[in-house]
């Protein structure tokens, strides 16, 4: 081998150590800069956590729950009107969208935001007219309640006790997309209670991304509840109050 040959081939391999070195300290910086970029997605989404953890706690233990909760009569109600003593003067009636009634001797009388026993009351004055001391019991056999009282339910929701189309017209549960249902509020009811009562959601909903819409103050606040923990983990502590008036929003997942 010639003497040039050789410094050309001593040159050669100079450059390809250091190709390898510039290579590997760029390689390096790659690395620390990915692992920087994954550190700080951690951190955000722990954040998230801790923040949706935060929430749901303050959901549950300083929500001013009504502990003397009374049902008030709404419009839609079914009613049964019971006279004693005077089986011509009962009824079953329906409270009209404009909150009112009729029933046998009694005419256009407002029902609504009033307790059954309230109601009672004022049938027996109306009657107290034509008849001596009548004795009157509401009882409310279909709930639908004042509208200020009621859960309203937005999104991915799946309609309970449908017909399905795709069951040849069998019965079931049909999903629906982004639906609105009004649920009347019970008394100590939880999440877990709205679910049973609006059939579940879909499968493309994003439960962790659901939110209550709540009055706090005077003011709308949106309360993050972490939905698809309850469904898919169990999670009871996902399974927060509710209160009168709550809108729920379930939205759709991205993918």
């Amino acid at each position: 081998m010639s003497i040039a040959v050789f410094r050309e081939y001593s040159l050669f391999k100079e450059k390809v150590k250091l190709i390898r070195c510039i290579c590997s300290v760029q390689e390096s910086r790659v690395i620390k800069r990915v692992n920087a970029q994954t550190i700080t997605i951690l951190i955000v989404a722990i954040s998230m956590m801790l923040s949706s953890c935060s929430n749901n706690a303050m959901l549950d233990d300083d929500v001013n729950v009504p502990t003397d909760y009374t049902y008030t009569i709404g419009a839609g109600d079914k009613l049964d009107v019971f006279v004693w003593s005077n089986d011509e003067l009962s009824a079953s009636v329906h409270v009209r969208p404009d909150g009112k009634i009729t029933s046998p001797l009694v005419n256009d009388l407002t029902a609504t935001g009033k307790t059954p026993f309230e109601l009672a009351r004022d049938i027996e004055k109306v009657l107290a007219k034509y008849i001596r001391d009548p004795v009157v019991s509401v009882v409310v056999t279909d709930f639908i309640g004042p509208s200020d009282k009621q859960i309203r339910v937005i999104g991915q929701i799946r309609g309970k006790n449908q017909q399905s189309s795709q069951q040849g017209g069998g019965g079931g549960i049909a999903a629906r997309e982004n639906e609105a249902v009004s649920v009347p509020y019970r008394a100590d009811m939880r999440m877990l209670d709205l679910l049973v009562e609006i059939g579940g959601v879909t499968s493309f909903a994003a439960g962790n991304r659901t939110k209550i819409i709540r009055a706090i103050d005077g003011k709308l606040q949106k309360i993050p509840v972490r939905l698809a923990d309850l469904i898919e983990d169990a999670d009871m502590s996902a399974n927060v109050k509710l209160l009168p008036g709550d809108i729920v929003f379930i939205p759709e997942s991205y993918f």
